[in-house]
């Protein structure tokens, strides 16, 4: 609330004041309507002499017919003009919290996980105005006022009205609050696991499919989605009773005012045409009241939904954001890592540990490791997307930072993404400014000639959604030419024959390091394709380099790399 509600409702004070002010003038017109209706039709019954003894009643209920829509039409302008404008705030927010995550976001969370925040959240927290602080604080206000005005008149029935209305103003929302929050945490829960399993279906269908296991993801999304009716129907179940007990304290509360209006009118205090309007304010006053306990009700999901964004923001990991670009293509290329140490925050474990490496110009360097022992974390530290939590890394005598991507270093992922429009625009992004000519040269040096060729339209042919047109080598070699037009002395390689067959791997392989001839290439594996290729060969563990050397050399002098060899090869 601190972070992402109290700023905004103090930057847009003016507006939420004159929210709440259109909304309680809004329910005052609508209470004045029916008392002056009341009292019009009392007066009227008793047949007065000269229609200009009601005429001031009839113009009244004629103003008041017309706040009563006006005001509320106002309000409802001026509270959504509100919440677009700090919803606005809020994605920009975001936005800048996850843009700069981009390189390694999807490595930390599941899309389930981010899809929440991204919309589940955010958009939810527009109710957190429109239905839970303002209708609550206009409520309080009529309350007030209802009471203050009944003092006037009667102290004693005054505070009886207090504690009757007062059930509805504060106990009965404090009762669903209690009795609710569990619910709302329960139903978030299994929404969020319901996201997960909607992507993991939606991007892992195929190996769902081929595992022969869809009817277990069936079953579980089905188990999940009863859960979540159970829960659902459990809230309903108290909402019924709750709306029930409000309806029976109006009631109450209608039968004692007209009891205490009779009781006035007997003592002279009011006139019997008061009756009629007091009994029929009551009904305008508390259904001002009434939706209270329903705002209060949702407060446990908007909380949620602050504490899951607040935890997303604060478990964002230390980026070096761009500073004064000064790279030249001329510019030195030896990479030092020196005495290199990362830990993710709140943690304990350190993923790479005082790691000291030198890597010359031109060279070509293949890190494996088991999973866990944080070669994906080098490349992103080597990317200049993470900064060390001790040590340095330089390039050229001068500190990495992530304004050097796409200039000094380019990265060539798992998984690259490819939009959903041309061959050719997919590519140019490596360099918007890039000539048709350079274009064709890193087509060719990507070995796609053929495939552009027998395309029907050519390099304007469509990659269709996430470049599902093409096969995973093609889509590599595809993203593979888009690095390329970024001609940078580094490239960075993420594991990115992953999942394709050997001989695809293969040819990948030698068009990857004949087109990066006099570049240096750090290439992150699971195996060891290739590695006779490679200039050096590094294995971490515990986030450090426990064999180092050429494959020739560790062929010679490393069993476990010549068993590790041997299976590689089958």
């Amino acid at each position: 609330m601190q972070d992402w509600v109290k700023p905004y409702m103090k930057q847009y004070k003016g507006r939420m004041f004159l929210a709440i002010l259109l909304g309680a003038l809004g329910v005052a017109s609508g209470t004045m309507l029916l008392f002056t209706s009341g009292y019009l039709i009392s007066k009227s019954a008793l047949q007065p002499e000269n229609v200009m003894l009601v005429y001031v009643p009839i113009v009244a209920v004629r103003a008041f017919s017309i706040g009563q829509a006006a005001f509320p039409y106002a309000e409802k302008l001026v509270s959504h003009d509100l919440v677009l404008r700090i919803l606005a705030h809020m994605r920009k927010r975001l936005y800048r919290m996850v843009e700069p995550q981009a390189l390694f976001l999807r490595s930390r969370y599941q899309t389930g996980d981010l899809l929440g925040v991204l919309s589940d959240d955010i958009e939810h927290l527009q109710d957190l105005y429109l239905r839970s602080i303002i209708p609550s604080v206009i409520g309080v206000f009529i309350y007030t006022i209802f009471i203050i005005v009944l003092g006037i008149f009667d102290v004693a029935f005054a505070f009886m009205m207090l504690f009757l209305l007062g059930v509805i103003v504060f106990l009965i929302p404090w009762i669903s609050l209690i009795l609710t929050q569990k619910h709302h945490r329960k139903i978030k829960k299994v929404r969020q696991t319901l996201y997960s399993q909607l992507t993991d279906a939606i991007f892992g269908l195929t190996d769902w499919q081929a595992s022969g296991r869809t009817t277990d993801l069936l079953q579980a999304h089905k188990q999940n989605d009863a859960k979540l009716l159970k829960t659902e129907r459990q809230i309903q179940s108290w909402e019924r009773i709750r709306n029930a007990l409000i309806q029976l304290i109006i009631g109450v509360a209608i039968i004692f005012m007209i009891i205490w209006a009779n009781k006035q009118a007997g003592l002279q205090t009011i006139t019997p045409t008061l009756i009629a309007a007091f009994t029929l304010m009551v009904m305008s006053i508390t259904d001002a009241i009434a939706p209270i306990s329903d705002a209060v009700e949702h407060l446990p999901s908007y909380t949620d939904s602050l504490e899951r964004i607040k935890r997303f923001e604060e478990s964002q990991l230390p980026l070096i954001f761009p500073k004064n670009n000064t790279w030249t293509q001329s510019q030195d290329t030896t990479i030092v890592l020196d005495h290199v140490s990362y830990q993710y925050p709140d943690t304990k474990k350190k993923i790479i540990d005082s790691l000291s490496l030198t890597i010359a110009p031109g060279k070509r360097i293949a890190i494996l490791g088991k999973s866990g022992t944080g070669k994906s974390t080098l490349l992103k530290l080597l990317a200049g997307v993470l900064e060390p939590t001790h040590g340095k890394i330089t390039i050229g005598g001068h500190p990495m930072q992530s304004g050097l991507l796409s200039q000094a270093v380019s990265v060539l992922n798992q998984k690259p993404h490819l939009f959903n429009t041309t061959v050719e625009n997919n590519i140019r992004i490596g360099n918007p400014h890039a000539s048709d000519k350079d274009i064709q040269d890193v087509i060719e040096q990507a070995q796609l000639t053929e495939l552009i060729d027998s395309l029907p339209n050519g390099l304007q042919t469509s990659v269709e959604e996430l470049g599902n047109r093409f096969s995973g080598g093609e889509r590599q070699r595809i993203a593979f030419a888009r690095v390329l037009l970024q001609n940078t002395p580094i490239i960075l390689v993420d594991e990115a024959t992953i999942g394709l067959d050997p001989q695809t791997e293969r040819e990948l392989l030698e068009t990857v390091f004949k087109a990066t001839t006099n570049k240096t290439v750090i290439w992150v594996t699971h195996h060891l394709a290739g590695a006779h290729m490679m200039d050096e060969i590094l294995f971490l563990r515990h986030g450090n380099i426990y064999i180092h050397g050429s494959h020739t050399e560790l062929l010679l002098t490393n069993d476990y790399y010549k068993k590790l060899y041997a299976m590689d090869i089958g």
